[in-house]
């Protein structure tokens, strides 16, 4: 602990250039200050400042010391505040970002989060937009595709699947594909990307462009109106599974084709880099990744 007393009695001393300054910084007295200077050089082995009886420099050794101790008493100062975010209670609000749809995954396991950490409130901006999630104030955001924001730090979730479904009733006019071949004179619908402008591929197991051959009857930027057209009978239509698990499990949707679906669906969870997450953001990273779509079935890390 001396040593770490004369390190303080250093550092504070290269800032300010004066042992009267870097009392006040320590609350001991100037004499105090440059005793432990004094002794630190002494235990060194090395002169750390030039002294007249008007100031006082660094040496070129004693520069040289002061990056190293600046940066050690930086990192034992992000340690304790560390350690002293690790021990508060998660509290304050927690604003969070993700896609419009992403209330369909949401929501159903908001109470039990909110049971378990009461003082966080919960800030949601459903918005297919991609955020700047530093200069917009966002803790954390939900987003899927490529991260090529070096800023963020991330922390992947279980994977989800798509599924390719129809209304019973179109199915009975048109008939059940059993093969993807059979998809040919079908109707689709087909999702737009709102930030790319881009159709979504659908990938079958396979098969180069499962679409070709088919009659595109509606194309929209929104998956709710995906969900929709494809409730209404408009064709078949390729999106999340867990955008229509209550209308599969109903019987109101049918799914086609499972065992030529491929590729599963990811999201992510970002959020500012840090060397170390503020208790709110820990809570709400953890708690997501134990309960976003681990019951997605059929589903495999890409």
């Amino acid at each position: 602990m001396e040593s770490l007393t004369g390190l303080l009695a250093f550092v504070r001393t290269a800032e300010t250039l004066s042992f009267v300054a870097a009392g006040r910084l320590l609350g001991i007295s100037a004499s105090a200050v440059g005793k432990n200077v004094a002794k630190l050089e002494q235990g060194l082995g090395v002169r750390l400042f030039q002294r007249s009886t008007r100031r006082i420099g660094l040496t070129a050794e004693g520069a040289l010391f002061y990056e190293r101790c600046r940066r050690i008493l930086d990192d034992l100062q992000e340690a304790e505040t560390m350690v002293s975010h690790a021990a508060r209670k998660p509290r304050g609000k927690l604003r969070v970002s993700l896609p419009t749809i992403g209330y369909r995954f949401l929501l159903h396991v908001l109470s039990e989060f909110s049971n378990l950490h009461p003082e966080v409130e919960l800030d949601f901006d459903f918005n297919d937009r991609i955020v700047d999630v530093i200069e917009d104030g966002f803790d954390a955001v939900i987003r899927s595709g490529d991260l090529p924001d070096s800023r963020l730090m991330s922390h992947r979730l279980s994977p989800f699947c798509f599924v390719l479904c129809a209304a019973p009733a179109y199915l009975e006019i048109a008939g059940i594909p059993e093969t993807p071949d059979d998809l040919k004179g079908h109707k689709c619908i087909r999702f737009r990307f709102p930030t790319s402008g881009k159709l979504q591929e659908w990938s079958m197991k396979g098969v180069h462009e499962p679409t070709a051959g088919m009659q595109t009857v509606l194309t929209c930027n929104n998956m709710e109106a995906l969900r929709g057209a494809t409730l209404d009978g408009f064709g078949i239509a390729y999106m999340p599974d867990f955008l229509v698990r209550d209308l599969t499990e109903s019987g109101e949707l049918v799914t086609v084709l499972d065992e030529y679906l491929a590729n599963p669906g990811q999201f992510w969870i970002l959020w500012p880099s840090s060397r170390y997450l503020s208790p709110k953001v820990r809570v709400f990273v953890d708690f997501m990744a134990k309960k976003l779509f681990i019951a997605s079935p059929n589903t495999q890390a890409g």
